[in-house]
């Protein structure tokens, strides 16, 4: 079998600390996670980055692996050390067992398991059953038969959540223009830049924490309703490993000109106490432009026109309707002829 340089597979040196190790093995795995990295050789790169860490991130581990010398080369032939010859390998397909007396380990490459094959399971242990526990397997109770170890995978990464959820403001005429809507988000999210072991990171000042400000176009979808999310695919935070979540906008209408109920709006119009009682024309502004309407006479304060086609546009075509809310209101000032009229109505 051939010998695995442990320290070139993680590019570091031999002399490298915990945090250096550590360091190099996060930014390798998160090249070559098969989450990220669709590549032919990432799903081989990621075992074997997980399995140099495996050794060299665990003190007992590193200390043996080092007793072979720093003379040996990548390639070269390697014979299993003293006490380990009864242990034989055999492979398909790339997956290497690990066989003991008859018994097969499914573990990392030869090479691994040559070394360290009595550690998998954490040593030698007395069984319950008077027999010897090894590396997971209990001697005491082999009795000819064929006992499996299932197979250790390689180390993932911690799940979080990455979604975030924000309030998005908008107007009729945001949903009537049918148009992407310009909105910038401003969040704080973890540093994904700071170094292992501590110190200063220029990328968030030493805070731990790093503000983010993000620009986006965003198509607002025909009957849209207030509370409802719309999601935009991988907006959302980005983790270490190079994942991202997705951006959930919450829908609220902020609106000051009309009030929205599905494809419908209403807006008020003002008319003076004689046009509300003699009747008069009026013009209101629509989304759809500018028109004349006729109000009828002794029309009351909160009487409802309605106006078909001048609202929302609909997911199946056309549009809702307007709702011209009647308000009727005072001058801001009145001559006294006109109060002297006012006075005559008592």
């Amino acid at each position: 079998m051939e010998y695995k340089d442990y320290y070139e597979i993680l590019g570091v040196k031999r002399g490298a600390s915990d945090a250096e190790i550590k360091s190099a093995y996060r930014k390798l795995a998160r090249k070559y996670h098969p989450d990220v990295n669709k590549t032919k050789e990432a799903e081989s790169k990621f075992k074997d980055i997980n399995e140099a860490y495996e050794v060299l991130g665990d003190k007992a581990k590193r200390q043996r692996y080092d007793s072979l010398g720093a003379n040996w080369q990548g390639g070269q032939s390697y014979t299993p050390p003293p006490g380990f010859e009864n242990f034989g390998f055999g492979g398909n397909g790339g997956t290497y067992e690990f066989n003991f007396g008859g018994q097969n380990m499914g573990g990392f490459s030869d090479f691994f398991s040559s070394l360290f094959g009595d550690m998998m399971g954490g040593g030698a242990s007395q069984s319950g059953m008077g027999g010897m526990n090894f590396g997971g397997f209990d001697f005491g109770n082999m009795s000819g038969a064929q006992q499996t170890r299932t197979r250790r995978k390689p180390q993932q990464p911690p799940q979080e959540n990455l979604d975030v959820t924000k309030t998005l403001n908008i107007t009729a005429l945001d949903v009537f223009n049918q148009k992407p809507v310009s909105v910038t988000f401003s969040d704080m999210e973890k540093c994904t830049q700071c170094p292992p072991g501590g110190g200063y990171c220029s990328n968030c000042g030493g805070t731990g924490i790093k503000h983010t400000s993000k620009s986006l176009k965003v198509k607002i979808p025909p009957e849209v309703k207030v509370g409802q999310k719309i999601r935009l695919k991988g907006e959302g935070k980005t983790d270490n490993y190079g994942r991202k979540g997705d951006l959930y906008l919450v829908i609220q209408y902020n609106d000051k000109e009309y009030e929205v109920d599905g494809v419908d709006l209403t807006k008020d119009l003002e008319i003076t106490p004689p046009e509300a009682v003699l009747g008069c024309k009026k013009d209101i502004k629509t989304l759809h432009g500018t028109i004349g309407i006729k109000i009828p006479p002794m029309t009351s304060t909160g009487k409802m026109l309605r106006l078909k086609n001048l609202g929302l546009p609909k997911k199946s075509g056309g549009y809702g309707n307007l709702n011209a809310r009647i308000k009727i209101v005072l001058p801001e000032k009145l001559s006294q002829e006109q109060i002297n009229l006012y006075k005559q109505m008592l």
